[in-house]
Formats: C-alpha cells, structure tokens, sequence
C-alpha cells in the first residue's frame, strides 16, 4: 500500500493573502485587477463572479499574495474548510487573494490540482484542514501556513490522480453546463419583464395588487414537511440548492408559485432570492421567519413575481426602507406590499406567461437534475478516492 507524503513535500510556493492594513475598503475600484474572496470559494473551483478589484499598481505591490492558473486558494478565517483552486480556462490569469486567505503552488508533475482539491472536499479531507482550527473566538485556522504543509495524505502516481479526479469532473462539467444554460434562461426572463415594464403606458400599480403577501398556509405542528432554511436561499438563480425534510415547528409556510425573499441584512442585500415551483401538488413547505412569501393573485403569471424580486430597482427600494437596530434591520411585508411599479394589462399578463413559463420549465429541469448529479457525485468521490471502487 502507498505511504502518505507530508504536503510540503510537492508544494512549490505558498503565501498568505496581504494584511488588513494593505487591503482596505478603500482599495478597492469598479474594474481592475481582481480580488478573490469567500463568494468565489463555494465550489471546487475558484469563481469568476467577482465583486472587487483593485489597481495593478495595488496588485504588483502585494505580489507575494498573487495566485495565478493552477494554484489553490484556501479560506484562513470566516467560513472554514473553503479551498478551490483556479482553473486553466478561468476568466482572469492573475488574482489577488484577500486577507482571509492563503494559495498554494504545488509540483504539477507530482500533482494533479483538481484531484487534491476533490480531496479535501471529502469527510477526511475537510477534518485534516479543520485539525487545526482554533477551537475558541472567531473561527480561523491556526499558523494555517505552517499547518497545512504539514498535512499528511495518500498519493497516487499523477495518472491514476487525472484518471480519477476525470469521472467528477465529467460530472462537474455537466453541472456547470447546466447552471449556464439557466443562467442565460434568467437573463432572457429579465429582459422581457423590464421591456414589458417599459412599454406598458396603463399608469402604475403597487405589489399588494398584484401579489399576496404571506398567504395563509396550513401545516400542523410537528408536521412533516421539506424545510427550506436561509442558508439554503440562492444569492443567483431562482432554485434553492436544496431542502431537507423534519417536523414543522414554525417558520413561513409557503407553495408552489411563491417567491421568497429574504427581509433581513445582510441577506437582503445579498439578494438571497428563491422561487418554488419543485413541490408536489398541494404541497406546503416551510421555512425562515425572515423570510416574505409573495404570492400571486389571479391572473399573474407566478414567474412575474420572482423577476420583480430580483430586479435592481425593487432591491434597492426594499434595501433603503429596512428598519432596525444596526446589524437587524429588516423590512416589513406591508413595505413591500407598497412597492409601485408599472401597471400592466391582462393581456400583458398572458404574453409574459406565454413567454417566460416555458423557460422557468427548462431552468426547473436543469436544478433537479444538478440536485441529482451533485448526490451522485458526492456519494462517488470519496469511494474513488479511497480505491473502494475503481475508474
């Protein structure tokens, strides 16, 4: 049987993300050189839905924290066992790791970076990085350099790593195909709700015309029922990423055809978004009390509701009219209720379903099968990393 290797053994270079003082809120621009941070880290691969940037200048003089094609970028504090590496096709060459994080270079001929990642995606992989997590106080990895290096794990010849680490990312292609084929649906249903708001000429109406807000729904106390909670809300698309089943003990309850936003910060402002159309007939569901259920009335497409939801002039009415104390605020039902927007025909109403409900269809098909893909996926890698079963 092969022995374990130490990491430190085939990493080629690893540095921290640059301290606080060298990177702060001021440093950053609209469009530049861009920063890595924990929004990019939710997968196995470093993502391109990047938010900060700062100058080249800026970037040069912090190159020690400069990850490029290739190497691994791992969270040091915050949202721990986060690792990702950034892949040959990525949008970007170069990227500036934050402050929570540190990359890693590691000896391609020994080896294959997507399959060490895979790795510490695994149950053992993610308690080896966590080992050494502070147990107290905020959560971070301790002396996280100096740790990880010392990270001891099994591996294989470089071609049985590509041969295995191929059947996941067969899958994982799979999954991003999928996810950019509803994104491109999405952006379609945007442009035809804002061009229909821009050509109605019937003068205004506000949300509570068009929409219910937290319908009365039925659920009996202890009740079994699929639970959305908060984490499981998307912050892009319209499918939650997934629900388990437990006993209904309060929480908003809500059905098929409802859209549910999240009222409180930082979710709001994060657009923690979600629309439900993945039930069973007469199916009632539950969830965060922090959440609004807006429900259409009669007549309105259930898809309008969702694309005003994650229209930029509706977040932003909703994100100015929360009230609270600092870090708590919220905003109320019947704000929202009063939202005014363009008020559209019947007619209008029936073109918009004709046109964006088969594509909300299409982007319905794709998330159940990703829910599938990922299931498979999981319960797959840690078996073929393993040896339990063979390429």
């Amino acid at each position: 049987m092969k022995s374990e290797i130490e990491l430190s053994s085939v990493i080629t270079d690893i540095a921290a993300g640059p301290f606080g003082s060298n990177l702060k809120v001021s440093s950053f621009v609209p469009a530049g050189f861009p920063v890595i941070d924990g929004a990019n880290l939710k997968g196995y691969k470093v993502t391109d839905n990047l938010t900060k940037f700062v100058t080249e200048e800026k970037a040069r003089s912090l190159s020690r924290s400069i990850a490029r094609r290739g190497d691994v970028v791992v969270t040091i504090s915050g949202t721990l066992g986060q690792i990702s590496y950034i892949p040959e096709d990525s949008q970007y060459e170069e990227y500036l790791c934050s402050q929570r994080q540190f990359k890693v270079t590691f000896d391609q001929t020994k080896v294959y970076v997507p399959y060490l990642v895979f790795y510490f995606h695994t149950y053992d992989g993610q308690n080896k990085i966590l080992s050494f997590a502070n147990q107290t106080g905020v959560p971070a990895l301790s002396q996280p350099l100096k740790n990880f290096k010392k990270i001891k794990l099994i591996l294989p010849e470089i071609s049985k790593q590509k041969k295995i680490a191929s059947v996941i990312e067969l899958i994982n292609d799979k999954i991003e195909l999928n996810q950019k084929i509803n994104e491109n649906l999405e952006r379609q249903s945007f442009a035809f709700f804002d061009n229909l708001l821009a050509e109605t000429q019937n003068g205004a109406c506000v949300v509570s015309d068009i929409a219910v807000l937290n319908p009365k729904r039925s659920l009996a106390k202890n009740q079994s029922a699929r639970c959305i909670d908060m984490a499981r809300l998307p912050t892009t698309g319209a499918f939650p990423t997934g629900w388990e089943t437990k006993p209904f003990n309060g929480g908003m309850k809500f059905s098929n055809g409802d859209t549910l936003l999240a009222k409180i910060t930082p979710c709001l402002e994060n657009g923690k978004t979600a629309f439900i159309d993945f039930l069973e007939d007469g199916e009632v569901a539950f969830g965060s009390t922090e959440y609004i259920v807006l429900s259409p009335k009669e007549g309105v497409p259930p898809e309008f509701l969702y694309c005003l939801a994650r229209n930029p002039a509706f977040v932003d009415y909703a994100v100015k009219n929360m009230n609270g104390s600092s870090g708590r605020q919220r905003v109320s039902a019947e704000t929202i209720g009063q939202y005014c927007l363009p008020k559209l025909s019947s007619e209008d109403f029936v073109y918009f379903g004709e046109v964006v409900t088969p594509l909300f269809l299409k982007m319905r098909y794709n998330s159940l099968e990703n829910l599938r893909l990922t299931a498979i996926r999981d319960a797959l890698l840690p078996k073929l990393l393993s040896g339990e079963i063979e390429v």
